[in-house]
């Protein structure tokens, strides 16, 4: 079985995840000034850390290979962002997409996390309806 690929499967979406819903926080609290989604961000964000108390999750940790990743190189889709709108959207289908993967490998390696993490996922989508009130703006 492939279980040191599939943990570093999983330390990259956790990480993924936490920035993602960091820059979400970020811009609710510092762009938006809205102390509410702001709370929500937050305390989405810390809900995951029940996840990395999961022993596999902290062996993933060990099986990280920064130094030879093969997405570490900038993409020049990356480099397009037009507004703190789009950075939001951005990081809202990196969380949606992270959460995602979380779940399905949770599957093979920690079934009783699945649930956790795709009540983390519904909230997210949640989270970003809730932010749809700055498009009107």
């Amino acid at each position: 079985m492939d279980d040191k690929r599939i943990l570093r499967v999983l330390d990259v979406n956790f990480n993924r995840l936490k920035e993602a819903l960091r820059v979400v926080e970020d811009i609710f609290r510092f762009i938006f000034a809205d102390d509410l989604l702001r709370k929500k961000s937050r305390s989405l964000r810390h809900s995951l850390d029940v996840l990395i108390k999961d022993k596999k999750l902290q062996a993933a940790i060990l099986e990280r290979n920064s130094r030879s990743d093969l997405g570490q190189k900038v993409d020049i889709l990356e480099l397009k962002r037009k507004d703190s709108l789009d950075v939001l959207f951005v990081n809202f289908q990196r969380a949606k997409e992270s959460a995602r993967v979380l779940e399905e490998f949770f599957k093979i390696v920690s079934p009783s996390k699945i649930s956790v993490i795709k009540k983390i996922r519904y909230n997210i989508y949640s989270l970003e309806k809730d932010a749809q009130i700055f498009k009107r703006k």
